[in-house]
């Protein structure tokens, strides 16, 4: 039985099996730099790496424009669907959108696919179900490159039009719920950026909580407030497949954006005691900043972390005396430590970010009370983003889900 798992309960029977080529007709796109490309254009237009960074399933709303003649390019149907026919790696390439719009320009390096089926379900269908097959169908290496005459002997298996519409239009709203989760955090990742702005530059003071005014900032340096310095060194030959993990500047990064952490590399246990014991462990609200890289990211350090670092590719900074260690977590964030970057660039090909600069660095610094405040209102923004966050990583696996269940 060629059935989907999940299924709406107005439909059954089996779904047909077809190869691609009795569905649909082929054909190329054609012109489209990224010099064509014009803010004020007159005419709308796709270019195949928007696929991956800019699209998803269904294109409603179209982003690009262009001032090259219509008369000049492939124009699109409503419902065609369009997917990339070069790339950097073969699952890249396995994606497919319906552009919902007539005569919109397609540019080159996009196969075109038109049909009489719904156009977002057969886009949804070869996204997930047949992405894998559509990937091994590429060739090259470097760059990648799928043709018109690979994709037409993909079987597929397809419902009813009636059926398709209703996926279609599942599918359709649990994009747009990711959408505005995604705009939500958007707004509130602007929202706590303008207002560090406004506290780091005074534009916006707290009050003590007896209503006083708080006194004026103090003129000083990170290293009049905090101990800086590393880690001590480790050997490559001490690097392990296991223990205790050991961080260099990606993972710290990593950590920091929560984006697929792992720790490729450990080092021993007998190790990492040996080195902290004479050297001291990193505590809950040090501060660890990439020194190498993509440099100045902060990271605060938890109760519950156990980690040793590579040397000079991460910054230790331990606070000397009172202060909230939040708040140089954020100054690091601040629109004041972004121009500090882009000012002071190294002129070595990798950007660096030495001890020494680290404790020259200047900065204007309140009283511990209005750290705090400060420490403590911006907190609760990121919490609000991380839950934003959390509902966007929630939603998506749910669509997963939903998409292994609902295609076959």
């Amino acid at each position: 039985m060629v059935a989907p798992k999940l299924r709406f309960k107005e439909f059954d029977g089996d779904w047909k099996q077809e190869t691609l080529k009795n569905l649909a007709t082929f054909s190329k796109g054609k012109g489209i730099s990224k010099a064509d490309i014009s803010e004020d254009g007159i005419n709308l237009c796709i270019r195949y790496g928007e696929l991956y960074t800019t699209y998803g399933q269904v294109i409603d709303h179209i982003h690009s424009r262009t001032n090259v003649s219509k008369s000049e390019c492939i124009l699109s149907k409503a419902g065609d669907v369009i997917i990339p026919a070069s790339g950097e790696t073969q699952i890249d390439i396995a994606t497919a959108s319906c552009v919902l719009h007539d005569d919109i320009i397609l540019s080159g390096d996009l196969n075109i696919l038109s049909h009489e089926e719904n156009g977002s379900w057969l886009a949804y269908y070869l996204s997930s179900a047949k992405k894998l097959e559509i990937a091994q169908l590429a060739q090259g290496n470097s760059v990648v490159h799928l043709y018109s005459s690979q994709l037409k002997d993909l079987k597929i298996n397809k419902p009813s039009k009636e059926e398709q519409t209703k996926i279609a239009s599942f599918l359709s709203a649990v994009d747009e719920k990711i959408s505005q989760l995604t705009q939500k955090h958007e707004l509130l990742s602007q929202y706590k950026q303008g207002m560090m702005q406004k506290l780091f530059s005074q534009q916006i003071r707290f009050k003590a909580d007896d209503g006083s005014e708080f006194g004026e900032w103090e003129e000083t340096t990170l290293g009049a407030l905090y101990n800086i310095g590393s880690s001590k060194r480790v050997l490559q030959e001490d690097w392990k497949s296991k223990g205790i993990p050991f961080l260099r500047t990606r993972e710290i990064i990593s950590l920091i954006d929560k984006t697929n952490f792992s720790s490729p590399i450990f080092i021993a246990e007998k190790l990492y005691d040996e080195l902290t014991n004479k050297y001291g462990a990193i505590k809950e609200n040090d501060i660890l900043v990439s020194g190498v890289g993509t440099v100045g990211k902060a990271y605060i350090v938890k109760a519950s972390d156990k980690f040793y670092f590579k040397d000079g590719n991460v910054i230790w900074l331990r606070s000397k005396e009172l202060n909230n260690s939040r708040f140089i977590y954020y100054f690091f964030q601040s629109h004041i430590m972004e121009n500090y970057f882009v000012s002071n660039k190294s002129i070595t090909t990798v950007d660096t970010f030495t001890i020494d600069q680290a404790k020259k660095v200047k900065l204007l610094n309140p009283s511990i009370e209005e750290q705090t405040k400060i420490a403590n209102f911006l907190s609760i923004i990121d919490q609000k983003i991380e839950v934003v966050a959390q509902q966007i990583e929630q939603a998506k696996q749910w669509k997963k889900g939903l998409l292994q269940q609902m295609f076959v």
